[in-house]
């Protein structure tokens, strides 16, 4: 398995450097707010590196940090007369919410922020014992960039002549500086702090994500992931007050996922075109479909998030789970005509499938070995040529498909309800399509009531009673539900 590596701008090997545990670190959200489609396009693609590495045979030992404190948090739980923790615990349990519903793994060690201020008080002392932190007049202290002779080394930027002792004292994420960056901010009136060695205060953004990467990996690691965005300053001023203090190389390979755009613009709320994934959960879209359409463009390329797209996601999601219903449930032959021929397209479909995800991730080409042999599959069995060996093959192979993508399991109509039911207690019901409402509302069919009324079609259809079975047809597809008669049985689906 290779992977771009940032720091090195080449495709470089990927594996656990202690012959044990592939061990990287993923930047977490910082929660302040619901998480939108671009931070979860970022999360998803590191969900298909640790999926895809496992698969290849890797153990894992993944670390994701929740920065529960920053400027953002503090002054929202301020306007909202909440304590940090009240106002981020509310935001830290509906990401994780999201990332079940969208089918994200959980990381081996999530270690929040505020859980973690010892350790990053320790390494700011290092650095100071370094004569590379400093003391302001005010009690902040701030990292020396001009003493690091390596700085830029992962954004590639020049900042020679620097000048030292230049401040930068916020740490809103969009900054573009070159300056002296705080590690640690005093006391300000109302803000909440905690008492170190460093004196009153509370650490600052980039201190935070050193410090709980080396207490659960080592001085030295594996993998760094996160979004583009990230990469300056936040990455690049991880890589210098890390190596600073332990004068060993941080994290050897860096991985960032591109930004994404929405109908072709920056995603922003200006624009209108901003969007969290319960806003598309309450617009009637699929949280397979947004998995899988979030997947279809490698994440090295940007990807232009579109409802047509979105739509398109829908429909192969469907595809590919009627096929693999079909082959599964399918009374197929031990022999037939052409066994050996389908036999040989599973087997390169596998072997073009790994070499996409070994090849720097590229799911756009794992997705297609897949349909190239969705499409041999369905023609060879159309026609007699499909056996029980080659179903068998058929299903080892989906499953491995499934295991990095995980569509096929049918979770949406649940997940759904679940957003209906988080808008309905927050008093945010009016955002959701009626149709919506009437399909998945309290007054809309389960699959249980849904299964029961086939069950009862099926049965009527037996008694002859066909105008209780085109009832039954009728009205599941008045309330969105279609019904598809095959000789294997009946299966519906919602439209």
């Amino acid at each position: 398995m290779e992977l771009f590596n940032t720091l090195t701008g080449k495709i470089e090997p990927l594996y656990a450097s202690d012959g044990k545990a592939l061990r990287f670190y993923c930047c977490g959200p910082t929660v302040y707010d619901y998480g939108h489609i671009g931070n979860f396009r970022t999360f998803l693609h590191v969900d298909v590196l640790r999926r895809s590495a496992r698969l290849f045979g890797m153990k894992l030992h993944h670390v994701m940090n929740i920065t529960d404190v920053d400027d953002k948090i503090i002054r929202n739980a301020s306007a909202a007369g909440q304590s940090i923790g009240d106002y981020s615990a509310k935001f830290e349990k509906a990401f994780f919410e999201d990332m079940d519903a969208l089918g994200v793994e959980r990381p081996e060690d999530v270690p929040r922020a505020t859980e973690n201020i010892n350790e990053m008080a320790a390494l700011i002392e290092r650095l100071a014992a370094e004569d590379i932190a400093y003391k302001a007049e005010d009690g902040s202290w701030y990292f020396r960039i001009a003493r690091d002779s390596e700085y830029g080394k992962l954004s590639k930027k020049d900042f020679e002549g620097i000048e030292d002792g230049a401040r930068v004292s916020v740490d809103e994420y969009d900054k573009d500086a070159a300056r002296d960056f705080a590690l640690w901010k005093a006391t300000k009136p109302g803000e909440t702090s905690w008492q170190t060695a460093l004196g009153q205060g509370r650490p600052g953004w980039h201190i935070e994500c050193s410090a709980m990467a080396m207490k659960y990996l080592g001085n030295s690691f594996d993998l760094h992931a996160g979004g583009e965005d990230l990469m300056f300053p936040h990455h690049e001023n991880e890589i210098a007050q890390s190596e600073c203090a332990t004068h060993q190389p941080f994290a050897r390979h860096w991985f960032h996922v591109r930004f994404l755009l929405v109908e072709g613009k920056k995603m922003s709320k200006s624009e209108g075109n901003f969007y969290t994934l319960r806003d598309l959960l309450l617009k009637g879209y699929r949280a397979s479909a947004i998995r899988f359409l979030l997947l279809s463009v490698p994440y090295r390329h940007q990807l232009n998030f579109t409802f047509d797209g979105l739509t398109e996601s829908t429909n192969a999601v469907d595809r590919l789970r009627t096929f693999h219903t079909r082959v599964r449930d399918g009374k197929w032959p031990e022999r037939a005509s052409n066994g050996a021929a389908i036999a040989e397209v599973i087997r390169t479909g596998e072997e073009k499938f790994l070499a996409a995800l070994g090849n720097d991730l590229n799911t756009a080409e794992a997705r297609a070995a897949i349909f190239d042999v969705l499409r041999a599959v369905n023609t060879a069995a159309d026609h007699g040529n499909f056996t029980s060996s080659n179903a068998e093959a058929t299903l080892a192979l989906l499953a491995k498909f499934d295991s990095i993508f995980a569509v096929l399991e049918d979770r949406d109509a649940d997940l759904t309800r679940a957003a209906l039911a988080w808008a309905k207690a927050e008093g945010r019901l009016d955002e959701a399509d009626p149709q919506v409402i009437e399909k998945f509302g309290e007054a809309g069919l389960s699959d249980a009531d849904i299964d029961a009324l086939v069950a009862e079609r099926t049965q009527a259809k037996r008694q002859r009673n066909f105008a209780r079975a085109d009832a039954i047809r009728n009205d599941l597809l008045a309330k969105g539900i279609l019904l598809e008669d095959s000789k294997d049985g009946v299966r519906w689906k919602r439209a």
